[in-house]
């Protein structure tokens, strides 16, 4: 039974989940040394924004480690790249608590317009000073939201219910798809220079790392308040306070700081000018069953052998996407495999062309596969999630193409692998039932449906060739299933394909080389 780690609070919802299929060790609040040194007998670990998933942690996970699950949004607390490297799946919870963030966002607005945390303050003291707590009203402001995503788009929703006017920075989303929203999509000058709210929701990356600074500050409208439930560090906090002191920037509300928990910050000393929670974007009864749950379902369906859909680092392997070409996918690492076994050298490149109906569906998740399918076979632990590095790290490239034109079938699959001693086509498709098929080895057609065990000759057709091989086979007990073959005419150059019950020793292979006619002789194993 696999064996699952949680290292942080999690919904009983989703640990009762995570035991169906597995052995569960809760540890919330394990050290950073201490997971370094247990990690390894683990093959899931699910965390929340406590745990940090740093390359040391993923270096000391073994080949059993499957998949980091971060019950949340971000994944910023987990080192993608390492992960990735390692093959280790890691999956998020994008949509479990984005009502909640969304909510606590425009909370935070509302408690920093009306002043409100600074009034229940001053009531509790059994003070009366309605003239100390003049706020200003949303209707007809102008708010700048960084970040298009779903929590971005609900603040904006929710922003635009109230009167505002909603202005919005995102360079990766569709403007037509904006304007039907309602939203304006603008420069990040003009979010700054047109704002009188500025709210942040994107992740911290090198690139937005103290992205609203000192100079960025001088190009804000006079008066604006600064919004920041997404990511501590990407508002400079120094330069926030200073902004605020000046009265450049009018006030500010936060739910996320460059350290957590917060020791000490400049924001801490801002008095009524600021609104600050501790990290409760997420921290709704909803959002923390939803996100556990959602996690939870991905750890159990990997761990059973199927596909996660919110995975991070696998952005092809979508369950939607895997759907339309899901029959095709072991074809694909089969053809991968067989190729990488009928050729030698060093592969500089792999092409994959999608023909027939097969063309029209997003075949992403058929490239990954034939990736894994040929690297696997001269390196370990290559998988669905690093194939692709695998393949750029040595230099390979990858090509995919797609044509309407078919030989005999509705949707085939081709591969060409390219190295430096030459190169392999080979095509398939699927037979009925689902069946996996080769129907091409460079120019010769067939029709051989896949074993796990193969014996590949190119000789020439003449009589006597079959007898000769299937008696070595059988004087050394290696059964026969089934054959096929391809050639170019009679008594002219073929291809032939034994599918075998056992796999052939070197020796064996060795003998069915040296019958005269036969070229080329190889073992090709689809096991492992």
């Amino acid at each position: 039974m696999p064996k699952v780690l949680v290292t942080d609070k999690l919904n009983e919802s989703g640990l009762e989940i995570l035991k169906q299929i597995a052995e569960v060790d809760y540890k919330p609040g394990v050290s950073a040394e201490e997971l370094k040194n247990i990690i390894k007998n683990y093959d899931a670990l699910l965390i929340r924004s406590g745990t940090k998933v740093t390359k040391e942690i993923i270096e000391a996970c073994n080949s059993k480690m499957k998949i980091i699950g971060r019950a949340g949004v971000g994944v910023d607390n987990v080192d993608l790249e390492a992960a990735t490297n390692k093959g280790i799946i890691v999956v998020n919870s994008p949509e479990g608590n984005t009502t909640a963030a969304a909510e606590h966002t425009f909370a935070m607005i509302m408690s920093l317009a009306r002043q409100i945390p600074a009034a229940d303050t001053s009531m509790k003291k059994k003070e009366w000073k309605r003239s100390s707590f003049v706020g200003f009203e949303l209707f007809n402001k102008t708010i700048g939201i960084v970040g298009l995503g779903k929590i971005g788009t609900r603040v904006g929703i929710i922003a635009k219910s109230v009167g505002m006017k909603v202005i919005t920075f995102d360079p990766f989303v569709d403007k037509e798809a904006v304007s039907k929203l309602g939203f304006q999509l603008v420069t990040l000058d003009e979010i700054w220079k047109n704002s009188d709210i500025i709210s942040f929701h994107i992740p911290k990356t090198p690139e937005t790392t103290n992205l609203l600074n000192t100079e960025i500050f001088k190009k804000c409208k006079k008066g604006v308040r600064i919004i920041n439930c997404a990511r501590g560090g990407i508002v400079d906090e120094n330069a926030l306070a200073e902004a605020i002191k000046t009265g450049h920037v009018a006030g500010a509300a936060f739910d996320v700081f460059e350290e957590e928990p917060l020791k000490d910050s400049p924001l801490l000393y801002l008095g009524d000018k600021i609104v600050l929670t501790p990290h409760l974007g997420a921290s709704t009864e909803e959002a923390q069953l939803n996100v556990a749950l959602d996690v939870a379902e991905q750890i159990r369906d990997v761990l059973s052998g199927g596909f996660a859909r919110s995975a991070v680092n696998l952005p092809a392997m979508k369950p939607e996407t895997i759907l339309q070409v899901k029959p095709f996918m072991d074809l694909a690492i089969s053809l991968g495999k067989i190729a990488a076994q009928l050729i030698d050298g060093k592969v500089f490149e792999i092409r994959i062309e999608a023909r027939g109906e097969l063309a029209k569906k997003n075949t992403e998740p058929l490239v990954v596969a034939v990736i894994k399918g040929v690297l696997s076979c001269s390196i370990e632990g290559v998988n669905f999630v690093n194939a692709p590095v695998v393949a750029k790290t040595r230099n390979i490239k990858i090509v995919e193409s797609k044509s309407s034109d078919t030989s005999d079938y509705v949707e085939e699959l081709k591969v060409i692998v390219r190295t430096d001693k030459g190169e392999k086509l080979i095509a398939g498709t699927l037979l009925a039932n689902n069946v996996s098929a080769v129907i091409q080895i460079d120019d010769y057609a067939m029709s051989a449906t896949l074993a796990e065990h193969m014996l590949v000759t190119h000789h020439k057709d003449k009589p006597g060739m079959v007898a000769q091989v299937s008696t070595i086979l059988w004087k050394e007990n290696v059964n026969i299933s089934s054959m096929h073959v391809g050639r170019e005419g009679p008594r002219k150059m073929s291809v032939m394909i034994l599918n075998l019950d056992d796999p052939i020793p070197a020796e064996v292979l060795k003998k069915v080389g040296e019958i005269e006619g036969i070229s080329e002789a190889r073992y090709v194993t689809l096991k492992g």
